[in-house]
């Protein structure tokens, strides 16, 4: 197994599980080479997790690696296009069965009069119309056959001028009399009549499949009702691979020219923003950069700085933006975009697809290398949230558990800088109150345990977490006065339904964001009261079955109870075990009483 530093190791465990393009870096930034992955994570890995004995090139490259950049796509196709395009321009030197001059096929509508359909692996800037590129020759075929086949499209190269018509330069060949021409080169053919069926090819070719497959099914039906069986089947594998593919792709489309593309998220402390470069139809650069807030800027406002930074840096000369916030920026002779639909926007949230892994894999390691800055975060957007006056350091959650008012108990979970503090965990055995109240039950426990912080000289929490709506928080409310904390600690309660936030006294609830680390860590601290006090209660039940069961026993007192438990751990336990075991704490009275019993 190759040796991975410490570097490489970290890149290797957030990558995710998306198909896309990874590129590895040597020591001076010089790019070693491009691949294509279904699963970027199990594809990168198994690079570093074998030791090449069969590939000793690989086994070089791979220790050449010191750096490893990705690139997340909507599809392994989408990938396939990606890394086609970034190894014809950077000619990686790992690369080797690539280097050829080999592209995609595209199918070209040539512009001129009576326009050809062809496929071409070169694009012409002539003014012709290019759509693809096709991964799958095959697929094209069927594409460009079916569009001859229904408008009988011309095949020659002549040149079809007006002129060169009237003078009858040209005769109609072979394509015309097997019907597969209406002859324009004769003028048996109008241009207007000719270009309806360009205009029809277009539209397929952009993506109107769906009329592809109806006209395909009628052709199946018709050949099948005429006993053609083999021109069924032959109309029918087409509907199948026309239905398996998808036409158009988000990482190369023709129409979306010379482009650049970025999309920006934030969090408190810093913004992420991606970069990607649109050029003949495909993305041939895509970067994206941390930065680091100093005052409450907007993230247009540092959107805004960003784009020129980044283009100065590329030399960008794209005339058009898009971008993933509406922008109130105006450069001269520039155009700044904010796509709501279509392709454009697919652009959009692919890129921010990309920004949103960065920012989540710069915040886990940041969790590690800095677990201050982690934990400030996600405080920081509490206080935010909940609209506190101080970082909630020190946060405690109260559930309560019982069924049918049996064995009532509660739970009171304690996190401090924003992670359990499990030896401060309580529980808390119902004392006062008789049947199923959950009001009284959070009454009393809520007062319980901050009198008892109180008497003790202890630390009090800034934020208090109720599990419940307003009754529960009422009564937590009311244990707060009763103890002159209120305005000391801030008190929610979070109900289950719909994770409504309750204030006291605020009949409105407040609902956050489901994507918020605020919610997911008070989601979390009430999961953790619910286990807690779940556990808690079940070993309640526990004991009290098994108390009931020996309290029935004639002449075995309470003390007797609790040292056959202690020593047993269970009834059952008691009831398996042998006279001479049990003659260690019962006496020989009790132990045939015990005997008799069972």
């Amino acid at each position: 197994m190759p040796e991975v530093t410490p570097y490489i190791k970290q890149i290797l465990t957030t990558l995710p599980k998306s198909p896309g393009i990874y590129q590895y870096f040597d020591k001076e930034g010089e790019i070693l080479y491009v691949g294509k992955a279904k699963i970027l994570k199990n594809r990168v890995n198994s690079y570093f997790t074998s030791k090449h004995e069969d590939s000793p090139k690989t086994r070089i490259l791979v220790s050449k690696i010191s750096d490893i950049k990705f690139i997340i796509a909507d599809s392994e196709y989408d990938a396939l296009i990606l890394e086609n395009t970034l190894i014809k321009k950077y000619k990686p030197r790992y690369n080797v069965l690539l280097r050829d001059d080999k592209t995609y096929p595209w199918i070209c509508i040539k512009n001129e009069r009576f326009p050809r359909v062809f496929y071409t692996r070169k694009l012409i800037k002539d003014g012709s119309e290019y759509y693809g590129p096709y991964t799958s020759f095959r697929t094209m075929r069927i594409v460009l056959d079916f569009a001859n086949k229904l408008y009988k499209l011309r095949t020659c190269n002549f040149n079809l001028a007006e002129e060169n018509i009237e003078a009858k330069k040209f005769r109609v060949c072979l394509e015309y009399h097997i019907k597969n021409c209406e002859g324009p080169c004769e003028g048996l053919q109008t241009e207007e009549d000719y270009q309806k069926g360009i205009a029809h090819i277009r539209k397929i070719l952009k993506g109107s499949i769906i009329d592809v497959i109806r006209d395909l099914k009628l052709t199946m039906q018709a050949s099948a009702e005429a006993l053609k069986f083999e021109e069924a089947q032959e109309a029918k594998e087409q509907i199948k691979l026309l239905e398996d593919y998808q036409m158009r792709s988000t990482v190369v489309h023709p129409s979306i020219n010379n482009v650049d593309v970025f999309s920006i998220l934030s969090d408190d402390k810093f913004a992420y923003v991606n970069f990607m470069k649109m050029a003949n139809g495909a993305i041939i650069q895509a970067h994206t950069v941390e930065v680091k807030k100093k005052l409450e800027e907007t993230e247009e406002d540092i959107l805004s700085s960003v784009i020129f930074e980044i283009r100065n840096r590329f030399n960008s000369t794209s005339k058009e933006i898009f971008t993933s916030i509406p922008m109130a920026l105006e450069i001269p002779e520039m155009k700044l975009h904010n796509p709501i639909r279509g392709d454009k926007k697919q652009l959009i949230d692919m890129s921010l697809r990309n920004v949103k892994y960065f920012m989540r894999d710069r915040q886990m390691q940041q969790e590690k290398v800095d677990p201050d800055r982690h934990k400030n975060r996600i405080l920081g957007t509490i206080q935010k949230d909940l609209r506190m006056k101080v970082l909630p350091t020190h946060i405690e959650c109260f559930d309560n558990s019982n069924i049918q008012g049996a064995f009532p108990v509660a739970a009171c979970v304690v996190f401090k800088d924003a992670k359990p503090a499990k030896k401060d965990y309580r529980h808390f055995n119902i004392k006062t109150v008789v049947g199923p109240d959950d009001f009284a039950s959070m009454k009393e426990v809520v007062y319980r345990r901050y009198k008892r912080l109180l008497e003790e000289n202890q630390p009090l929490p800034q934020l208090v977490i109720v599990d419940g709506g307003k009754g529960q928080l009422s009564s937590a409310v009311e244990s707060l006065q009763k103890l002159d904390l209120m305005g000391k600690i801030v008190i929610v309660g979070i109900a289950k339904r719909l994770e409504e936030i309750f204030f006291p006294g605020d009949p409105y609830p407040l609902y956050i964001d489901k994507r918020s680390e605020s919610l997911k860590l008070i989601q979390y601290l009430r999961n953790e009261a619910h286990r807690f006090g779940i556990t808690h209660h079940r070993n309640q039940r526990s004991k009290g079955t098994i108390k009931s069961g020996l309290t029935e026993i004639g002449g075995i007192g309470s003390i007797t109870q609790e040292k056959l438990l202690k020593k047993f751990r269970s009834f059952k336990r008691i009831k398996e075990a042998s006279d001479e075991q049990l003659k260690e704490v019962l006496t020989l009275k009790q132990l045939q009483a015990l005997r008799n019993f069972i």
